[in-house]
């Protein structure tokens, strides 16, 4: 059985890319050391969490790699750093693509059953699960962008292109879900003692994730999450944001929590009319 690592995530990830080398290549030392020469070896878990680790900005592993998730792997655990890492706070793809690579090592489980084993099944969320969906639950899913390979809306797939090219499940995007395993996931991060298991994260987890760890520099982020446009950081009313039109809102302060599930893709991806719905619904349902 793997051994598995614990990442701080103030530590530079090296070691794990040695690893992955090392578990990749048996018989040849020689590319272990060169490891040491990833860009991604100055890089902490802490730095991707807050958007701060200088990786590039745009995902594009198409146009960069190929097609072969292997080989979209390996070119982006090699990338060239946008710029040093803490040097701003920049969000991009990139930084939950290689979270879920990590991840994917240190557990020696494929994200969706990690995910799956370390989260949803102990919280009870026995309608989350990543993509494609069997014809039987995409008829519960909404359609999003109209794709035009195809002529129709998707419908039970990822939206994200780079999501669909890895299959439906990576870091970046692809998972379904409903409002009452939503419901269960906020719960718990307000209070852990209304799940029946204990997932693989604790309420130390959940403070340090609504905790602002960007510093004095903007704009502001917690881990993955950031305090909600239109209010005060000390407010403590944090958000995240989905693209296709989805939205959770936390208040720890407040013992509050809001789910918005909206699909602004299915007509346009201007976000302008979206922007003032959800801070209208915030308003409403947190204050």
């Amino acid at each position: 059985m793997r051994r598995l690592l614990r990442n701080t995530g103030s530590e530079p990830i090296t070691r794990y890319l040695i690893r992955i080398s090392v578990d990749r290549y048996p018989g040849e030392p020689e590319r272990w050391t060169a490891t040491w020469a990833f860009p991604l070896g100055q890089v902490t878990a802490r730095n991707l969490l807050t958007h701060t680790a200088g990786v590039p900005l745009r995902a594009q592993l198409k146009n960069l790699y190929g097609t072969g998730p292997a080989a979209i792997r390996a070119g982006v655990l090699h990338e060239a750093l946008h710029r040093p890492p803490g040097e701003a706070v920049e969000y991009t793809d990139r930084a939950a693509l290689i979270l879920g690579y990590l991840a994917e090592h240190l557990s020696g489980q494929p994200l969706d059953q990690l995910a799956r084993t370390r989260t949803w099944a102990p919280l009870g969320m026995t309608d989350t699960r990543f993509g494609p969906l069997p014809a039987d639950l995409a008829t519960r899913s909404a359609p999003t962008e109209l794709d035009q390979d195809t002529g129709a809306h998707l419908k039970g797939t990822a939206h994200d292109f780079s999501a669909r090219l890895l299959g439906g499940v990576c870091g970046i995007a692809g998972v379904f879900s409903v409002l009452d395993d939503l419901a269960v996931f906020l719960r718990y991060l307000l209070d852990p003692t209304t799940a029946a298991r204990r997932p693989g994260f604790g309420p130390e987890w959940t403070e340090e994730s609504l905790t602002v760890q960007t510093g004095s520099m903007e704009p502001v982020r917690g881990l993955f999450w950031h305090p909600a446009p239109g209010t005060d950081p000390t407010e403590r009313t944090w958000v995240h944001y989905g693209f296709t039109g989805t939205g959770m809102w936390i208040s720890p302060k407040l013992g509050t929590w809001a789910v918005l599930l909206t699909n602004k893709l299915y007509f346009t991806r201007d976000r302008e009319p979206l922007t003032g719905i959800r801070n209208s619904f915030r308003q409403l349902a947190i204050g």
